[in-house]
This record gives C-alpha cells, sequence and structure tokens, in this order.
C-alpha cells in the first residue's frame, strides 16, 4: 500500500459530522510530521466523496484547502452538521476525531 492509500484509507474511518486534521492523520499512520503530504493526498483523492476528505482540516480549526474549492468543503460539513464560521469550524473539540 502506498503513502496515498494509507491516508485514505484512514480518512476513510472519520465518521460523517466528525472532522479530523492533517496532524492526526500523520500520526495516525505513523509518520507524524508528514501534515502536508497528507493535504497532498488528499488533493489527489479520486474517490471523493467515498473517501471524505472534506472531512480534513488543519490543527487550528480553520479549513485548510479542498480540491473542489472552499465552497464545496464548507457546503459538504454544513450538510453533515459542521457548523463553520469565517472558514474555521465551531466546537472544533468536540467535533474532532482522533484514531
Amino acid at each position: 500500500m502506498n503513502f496515498n492509500e494509507k491516508v485514505w484509507k484512514k480518512i476513510k474511518l472519520i465518521p460523517k459530522g466528525k472532522i479530523s486534521t492533517y496532524k492526526e492523520i500523520a500520526k495516525a499512520i505513523g509518520n507524524k510530521n508528514s501534515a502536508r503530504a497528507i493535504g497532498n493526498a488528499c488533493n489527489k483523492n479520486p474517490f471523493a466523496p467515498k473517501v471524505p476528505c472534506h472531512r480534513v482540516i488543519k490543527s487550528n480549526g480553520s479549513l485548510g484547502g479542498f480540491a473542489f474549492g472552499t465552497k464545496q468543503k464548507i457546503s459538504l460539513l454544513k450538510n453533515e452538521g459542521i457548523e463553520i464560521k469565517k472558514e474555521k469550524i465551531i466546537d472544533f473539540k468536540e467535533k474532532l476525531f482522533k484514531f
């Protein structure tokens, strides 16, 4: 299994209504310093929305990037019950999924 496949496998575990961070996923795959590479794997995800990369955000609660654009990421998250204000997750710690 290559790096991207490991990342996508972990992301599939994030339940609807929760979010995780690039850093959490990096730790979960045993490569704690690869948060930026996690973002690259998300950007290359050919399996969206089955692999829900829209649920992956920055550690400070801000949205980060999304291959289909920030507006689409916000829309997908809001449809799953995630509240967002000024491109930041409200109740970040409550919504955070840790592996």
